[in-house]
C-alpha cells in the first residue's frame, strides 16, 4: 500500500511537470471558461443557470481524453512497461496512479471554475454543492476511465490523438453544453448519449443528481474497466 501510495504521490508531481496536461487539463480549459463564457452568457441570459457545468463538462473532458491517453502511451509504448515486467510489477500499477493524478487534477481545476464563475459572469451557483460534486466525481471519473482505455489500446502517439479527438469532438458537440441537444435531429441526439459528457451534464444540473443519469455512467466505467483488464493481460503476453 506505502509503495502504491508513493507511486501516485510521484505520477502527481510527473503530472504537474508534464506540459500537456499542464495545457489539457488547466491552460486550454480555463482560457475557453475566461473566453466563451462571457460569450454564453451575452448571447443567451439563461445559460447562466448551466455555465458551471456546461464549462466543467467541457474541461473535464479534455484532460480526460486527450490530456491523460498521451501518459499511458508513454508507460505502456516503452521502457517502463518493460521495467514493471522484468521486476515483477503488475502492469496495473502505472494506470491506476495516472488515473488518480488526473482524477485530481481536473478536481482542482473544475473547483476554479466553480468558485469563478458567479462572480465573473454572473452564473448561478448549483444549488446543493456536495449534490454537485458527487456528480461532478462520477463524471470525471467515468470519462477517465474511457481516456485509460484509449491510452492501453492505442500505444502510437499519431493515432492516439487522431482517435481520442474522434471521441472528444462528438462528446462536446453533442452533449448539450453548446446548444440544447433537444435541437439536434434524432440520430445525433441518440448518439450524443453514448458519451460520458452527455450524462455527465444532466447528472451536475440543479435536479439532475438521479438514478437514471447515474446508472449510464456507472455502465460506462465497468464497460471500461473490464476493457482495460484485458487489454493489461494482454501487454503481459507481449
Amino acid at each position: 500500500m506505502g509503495a502504491f501510495l508513493y507511486g501516485t504521490a510521484l505520477q502527481w508531481r510527473l503530472d504537474i511537470r508534464s506540459r500537456t496536461l499542464l495545457i489539457t487539463c488547466y491552460v486550454v480549459p480555463l482560457l475557453f471558461f475566461a473566453m466563451m463564457g462571457g460569450i454564453f452568457t451575452s448571447v443567451n441570459p439563461s445559460a447562466r443557470e448551466t455555465l458551471v457545468p456546461s464549462m466543467t463538462v467541457m474541461g473535464v473532458s479534455m484532460g480526460a481524453l486527450i490530456g491523460l491517453p498521451p501518459s499511458l502511451v508513454e508507460i505502456y509504448g516503452g521502457d517502463i512497461k518493460k521495467m514493471y515486467k522484468a521486476n515483477g510489477v503488475p502492469l496495473y500499477f502505472g494506470l491506476i496512479p495516472a488515473l488518480l493524478s488526473t482524477f485530481l487534477h481536473l478536481m482542482l481545476m473544475s473547483a476554479v471554475i466553480y468558485l469563478a464563475a458567479p462572480p465573473a459572469f454572473g452564473a448561478a451557483a448549483p444549488a446543493d454543492p456536495a449534490a454537485y460534486f458527487g456528480a461532478l466525481a462520477v463524471f470525471t471519473a467515468a470519462s477517465l476511465s474511457v481516456g485509460g482505455v484509449l491510452g492501453v489500446a492505442v500505444r502510437d502517439q499519431a493515432k492516439l490523438t487522431m482517435f481520442s479527438q474522434l471521441v472528444f469532438l462528438p462528446s462536446i458537440l453533442l452533449s448539450g453544453i453548446m446548444f440544447p441537444s433537444e435541437l439536434l435531429p434524432g440520430v445525433l441526439g441518440a448518439a450524443g448519449r453514448i458519451f460520458p459528457a452527455s450524462w455527465g451534464f444532466c447528472l451536475m444540473k440543479d435536479g439532475g443528481f438521479s438514478a437514471g443519469n447515474l446508472w449510464p455512467l456507472a455502465l460506462v466505467m465497468a464497460m471500461s474497466s473490464v476493457l482495460c483488464m484485458l487489454l493489461l493481460k494482454r501487454l503481459e503476453k507481449e
